[in-house]
């Protein structure tokens, strides 16, 4: 057990070390996820859709692009779980890799925003003076511009692909992370630690990156998380519009854009992408909630965890 060394010097009873210092890192996320239900239902709906886009592929016996013209529109049933479409190709081996596809997406999109708008939240912030000024009025422009439209306008000139559905869904989200960053920045800059760090003669850039950034990350993971389900979804809006991936690449919205003639027919192929795309939202989306509300301290006040 940890003592405090005062009370050994003082012949005082020893006092056991606050338990969060006992914990590590990962006792600390796990008792985070066995604490939150939301957090335990998202990570649990995560695991799972992970697990069907990037394993599920291997596992069915037909591949996403086999016709099988005989077998048009066949019912979920236990050799089809979840039917076939109008060409006979098996629906679930297409929805699993339309999930791979879209983790694809999400992950490309939000790390770029990320390696993009959080450094320049930091540097710009740091620095202050007119390059903040001039960022802050760039990034203040991007908003205008509805996401969604911005995002088809970026696809169009890009032309479809999975690399600039990375940016164009990636750059509606930085000036959040530049925001973020930039408000945590001005928050800690004026802290006694970094007073400190100044008068050992830590240079500027050293001084933000290894004492001020670390201590601004949480905000950036619900944000993270967040833009994970918002980058899910407009990689299916565009798609199902028709301005995302074309075949043969196979996507959620893609499948819903080519259910919505055979609703009457065959509802199962709208039914299974948008319950895959609705549970993979979902995901993120309770994770973030949580996450939100564990680092809020006024929610922790309360009793916090739900």
């Amino acid at each position: 057990m940890n003592t405090n060394p005062m009370d050994a010097a003082s012949g005082a009873e020893p006092t056991a070390a606050p338990a969060w210092h006992q914990e590590t890192l990962t006792q600390r996320v796990s008792g985070f996820f066995l604490r939150d239900r939301r957090a335990m239902v998202g990570m649990i709906l995560l695991v799972v859709m992970l697990f069907a886009a990037f394993v599920g592929p291997r596992l069915v016996p037909y591949e996403p692009d086999q016709p099988n013209v005989r077998n048009r529109f066949a019912a979920p049933s236990w050799s089809h779980w979840m039917g076939t479409d109008r060409s006979g190709r098996d629906l679930l081996s297409r929805v699993l890799a339309g999930a791979s596809i879209s983790f694809r997406v999400a992950i490309g999109a939000a790390l770029l925003a990320l390696l993009i708008g959080a450094p320049l939240g930091a540097v710009t912030s740091y620095i202050g003076g007119l390059v903040d000024d001039v960022t802050q009025r760039c990034m203040d422009a991007i908003i205008a511009f509805p996401a969604r439209l911005l995002a088809i306008v970026l696809v169009v000139l890009m032309g479809p692909s999975v690399v600039s559905l990375w940016f164009a869904i990636a750059f509606s989200s930085i000036p959040r992370y530049a925001r973020i960053i930039r408000g945590s920045v001005l928050d800690q800059k004026e802290r006694e630690y970094v007073e400190a760090a100044h008068a050992i003669g830590e240079g500027r850039l050293a001084i933000l990156f290894l004492y001020i950034l670390p201590n601004v990350l949480p905000p950036l993971a619900v944000q993270v998380t967040l833009d994970f389900a918002s980058a899910v979804s407009v990689e299916a809006s565009l798609s199902f519009l028709g301005l995302g991936l074309v075949p043969p690449t196979i996507s959620w919205g893609g499948l819903l854009n080519d259910a919505q003639q055979w609703l009457e027919e065959a509802p199962w192929l709208a039914i299974f992408p948008g319950a895959a795309l609705a549970l993979t939202v979902l995901s993120f989306v309770l994770i973030g909630d949580a996450i939100r509300d564990h680092l809020d301290p006024r929610t922790r006040r309360r009793g916090g965890m739900r």
